[in-house]
């Protein structure tokens, strides 16, 4: 990680302190409260817990810290891109929003149920395809990089700029690298989101997301979303997230150390047809990556010839949790295919967790039939 990542987490760690009173908990506390005070209105910071919760504000501050941007929490990853969305576009005179082909299904599948119905169009593009597209007429651009499970990446300011250009905003899911590995704001994007589900909550025990951005018009839009649509998050939850959050940069430093050294040793594995990790000189995108970011991350693709040899090492492996999800403390597994990802039936995303690299290897080598 960069110096000024690793000030950030240090920063993000006091953020507290300076409010704090004589005998106040270090700890934050959890307010479960939907009304507050109120025998006047004005110069109240919290009216009602919809609008806003002491609990958030704990969260949107450390959030705020990493991102170096104001932010703004959600109950989910999807609750977040979709208020995103829902800020850039203003209907049928918002032009067409691009969106990654090979990125989230779930956000495709937004975009075609609801967006496409609402007037909006809506194109899908490979991630290669971003390098070279015509953004004239967007009113949105939507980028994943990495792409989530295939690991493509798109150069975030190469296309945040064209698409400018063209008068579009550029909104990027930075989920998979958090604000330590990857900065979208940095490179001129006008959203991030992520789903804080992953690594920054990281104990797989709460549905978290947040939009983060710099231009304050844009932002109030997305807080009105949030308020309006009540797409909001509960007190604990947003305490569970600023917990998991002071550990993130020690639990993604071994995940993505870790994550190096199990690469090194699939590389050219009899039981593999096809191996994707971004940190790896032969990796397509290894360039590209080492330019946009300051880590490479703790997925790893993993292709096996068919569907039978990608379960029977999920299964085997004890050390592997079948899940849906990824970032954890757990390493966790599983055959994308099997959702409608466009990968190859054999292709698993495996997500490094929190073990020591050793049993950890020992486990993956022998679930692969060492």
């Amino acid at each position: 990680m960069r110096e000024d990542d690793l000030k950030r987490a240090a920063m993000m760690l006091h953020h507290r302190k300076a409010g704090l009173a004589l005998g106040d908990p270090i700890a934050a506390p959890i307010v479960m409260s939907s009304a507050y005070h109120l025998p006047q209105v004005l110069g109240a910071k919290h009216v009602y817990s919809r609008a806003g919760n002491p609990s958030w504000d704990g969260v949107e501050a450390q959030l705020s810290i990493l991102e170096d941007a104001p932010a703004l929490a959600f109950p989910s990853g999807m609750a977040a891109i979709s208020a995103a969305l829902m800020a850039c576009l203003g209907g049928a005179d918002a032009g067409r929003v691009i969106l990654p082909k090979d990125g989230y299904y779930v956000t495709r599948a937004f975009a075609e149920q609801f967006l496409r119905p609402m007037g909006v169009e809506v194109q899908f593009l490979d991630a290669r395809a971003y390098a070279a597209a015509d953004f004239s007429g967007a009113g949105l651009v939507y980028i994943e990089s990495p792409t989530n499970p295939f690991m493509d990446v798109i150069d975030i300011q190469s296309v945040a700029a064209r698409a400018h250009a063209a008068g579009a905003k550029v909104v990027v899911d930075n989920t998979t690298m958090t604000p330590f590995l990857q900065r979208p704001l940095d490179m001129g994007a006008d959203l991030v989101v992520a789903a804080d589900t992953k690594a920054p909550a990281g104990h797989g025990d709460v549905l978290f997301g947040h939009v983060a951005g710099r231009e304050a018009a844009l932002m109030a839009r997305v807080a009105d979303w949030r308020r309006m649509s009540g797409a909001i998050p509960s007190p604990f939850d947003a305490w569970l997230v600023h917990r998991g959050l002071e550990t993130l940069e020690l639990r993604l430093s071994r995940m993505c150390d870790t994550a190096g050294k199990i690469a090194l040793r699939l590389q050219g594995h009899p039981a593999l047809t096809q191996l994707r990790y971004l940190g790896l000189p032969q990796d397509p995108d290894h360039a590209l990556a080492a330019r946009q970011m300051a880590g490479f991350g703790f997925l790893i693709g993993m292709t096996f010839p068919d569907e039978a040899k990608a379960e029977r090492f999920l299964a085997r492996c004890p050390m592997i949790a079948q899940a849906t999800s990824f970032g954890g403390v757990h390493t966790s597994g599983e055959r994308r295919a099997r959702w409608g990802d466009a990968v190859p039936a054999g292709f698993v995303r495996l997500s490094i967790g929190i073990e020591p690299p050793e049993p950890l290897w020992a486990a993956i080598a022998y679930a692969l039939g060492d």
